[in-house]
């Protein structure tokens, strides 16, 4: 296997879902091509003013910002849908349209969900 697609559809907090598929991309990071896909409420992981302190966990936007070698798209309609396009994005991130979004998702050879 030479290329993985992490798919999070979910909101980044509330569960261990988001923090373990950015755990699960960064070990994966050197040994394939990674990259993780932020669909429908995962798009909110990229919003770039998170602040989790409240809830005593870390900030999953810094993991999205320390490994800046993982490649992370966000599913542009997502974004609009829930409307977050006048908030700022973290930027290591990159906005894609649904042809864009699906092409990577499909060019993987493998599709990981969590």
């Amino acid at each position: 296997m030479r290329s993985v697609f992490y798919l999070l559809d979910t909101a980044p907090y509330g569960s261990e879902k988001a923090f373990g598929l950015l755990n699960a991309a960064a070990v994966s990071l050197g040994k394939m091509e990674v990259t993780v896909g932020l669909y429908g409420d995962g798009a909110y992981l990229a919003l770039g003013d998170q602040d989790s302190r409240a809830l005593a966990i870390p900030n999953l936007a810094d993991i999205l910002r320390a490994y800046g070698e993982m490649k992370v798209i966000v599913h542009e309609p997502s974004v609009v849908e829930r409307g977050l396009f006048s908030e700022g994005l973290v930027e290591t991130v990159e906005l894609v349209d649904e042809e864009a979004f699906l092409e990577a998702m499909e060019g993987s050879d493998c599709l990981i969900t969590l």
